[in-house]
């Protein structure tokens, strides 16, 4: 962190260093473009992006932020946080995913330590190296070669199927998070890819017949359908002290077929959010991202970075 004089206030600095391989580039490019275009109460705010002043010079990218003190990880093992806590900041994350879907992003790495805060219990997403556009338009075939989010808030369609999936998978992150608030301990902490939908079945029990056919991955379903029946886990067995409407909530987050688990616009409006809830003071982004144009080799996307910090410079 430093002191900015001009703003006059404690700021954070991350530095990067990309530009030896096309996957650093990658995420660098997709956190610039997009962060440098969202403008949201609960999204780490942008204040400058600082390079060499000559294209042939830039080796390091520091991007300057809003200073925030904590992240919820650090929060979550030093202390318990009171029902009162949970419910505001998970009304921030919703608020904050809703205007990043409407911009038709998905974070896809949305964990604990990703989600910020201050003294103030001000909440702000971070850390977009990992969010691509789900226009639908876009080719999304391949996408996930390079999917390396933190395994243990994954949504179970990414490990079941090969190429699609939706918004609905930073839904079920939020859903973890959840969990993890409600009791100081990761929800699925899988040591591997299998285990990690063992330990979601475990919990949610043997998908139905109708829940098994929408999946389309062939070997993904025949795994399953091998398993050994397993019963659901009632949520106030695993959290006997959370109120119904927060288990209510949860339950809708984490459900295992995407297109029925419960859309960021209906989880802010579910009852356990109430004393929050203001529709005219969730709001979307103005320009939504149309098109995907990062998978190239390094040496174009660091034209690209270099291009988004000059016009970054002119359009802060």
């Amino acid at each position: 962190s430093a002191y900015d004089q001009e703003r006059n206030e404690k700021v954070a600095i991350k530095k990067i260093s990309p530009f030896e391989h096309q996957t650093y580039c990658q995420r660098t490019y997709r956190e610039i473009r997009i962060l440098s275009r969202l403008d949201h109460e609960n999204i780490i705010q942008v204040y400058d992006i600082i390079t060499s002043s000559k294209f042939e010079d830039m080796k390091d990218v520091y991007i300057v932020e809003c200073f925030m003190e904590t992240d919820l990880h650090s929060l979550l093992k030093t202390q318990k946080l009171s029902s009162d806590h949970i419910c505001y900041f998970l009304y921030q994350m919703l608020r904050g995913l809703k205007y990043i879907h409407s911009a038709n992003v998905l974070h896809r790495d949305l964990k604990p330590c990703n989600i910020l805060l201050n003294s103030l219990c001000d909440l702000r997403i971070c850390d977009f190296g990992l969010a691509r556009i789900a226009d639908p338009n876009c080719d999304q075939s391949g996408i996930l070669t390079e999917y390396v989010a933190t395994r243990w808030y994954r949504a179970p369609e990414i490990m079941l199927t090969s190429k699609i999936y939706t918004k609905a998978i930073d839904l079920w992150s939020i859903g973890c998070i959840l969990a993890e608030m409600l009791s100081n301990r990761v929800l699925f902490p899988g040591k591997h890819y299998i285990d990690q939908l063992n330990l979601i079945l475990e919990v949610l029990g043997s998908p139905c017949k109708g829940d098994l056919e929408s999946i389309s991955n062939y070997k993904a379903r025949a795994y399953l359908e091998q398993l050994p029946f397993k019963p659901k886990v009632p949520w106030s067995q695993l959290y006997p002290y959370a109120s119904p409407k927060a288990l209510d909530l949860l339950d809708k987050l984490l459900c295992f077929v995407p297109s029925r688990r419960i859309k960021v616009e209906d989880a802010l409006a579910h009852p356990y959010l109430e004393q929050y809830y203001d529709p005219t003071d969730e709001p979307v982004a103005q320009y939504p991202f149309t098109h995907e144009s990062d998978n190239l080799p390094k040496e174009k996307l660091k034209l690209l970075i270099w291009d988004e910090i000059q016009q970054f410079k002119v359009n802060p």
